[in-house]
């Protein structure tokens, strides 16, 4: 499966929900927002939620700083 994430594309070997990209990326605990073609992703679907092929996912995380 080929995944733009966050400007980049990413090629998976299997089908995977939008919460197993995050672990496989390394990113899981991290992501506080998602997006998927612009619609944003509600957290309590990220399990169920399975991409296609070529979708544009945006996952965001909030930074302290000022």
């Amino acid at each position: 499966m080929q995944l733009i994430i966050n400007g980049e594309n990413k090629s998976f070997d299997d089908t995977f929900s939008l919460q197993q990209i995050m672990i496989n990326l390394e990113i899981g605990d991290k992501v506080m927002a998602a997006a998927v073609n612009m619609e944003i992703v509600k957290k309590d679907t990220w399990n169920d939620f399975i991409p296609k092929n070529d979708d544009k996912i945006e996952l965001l995380q909030f930074v302290g700083g000022g």
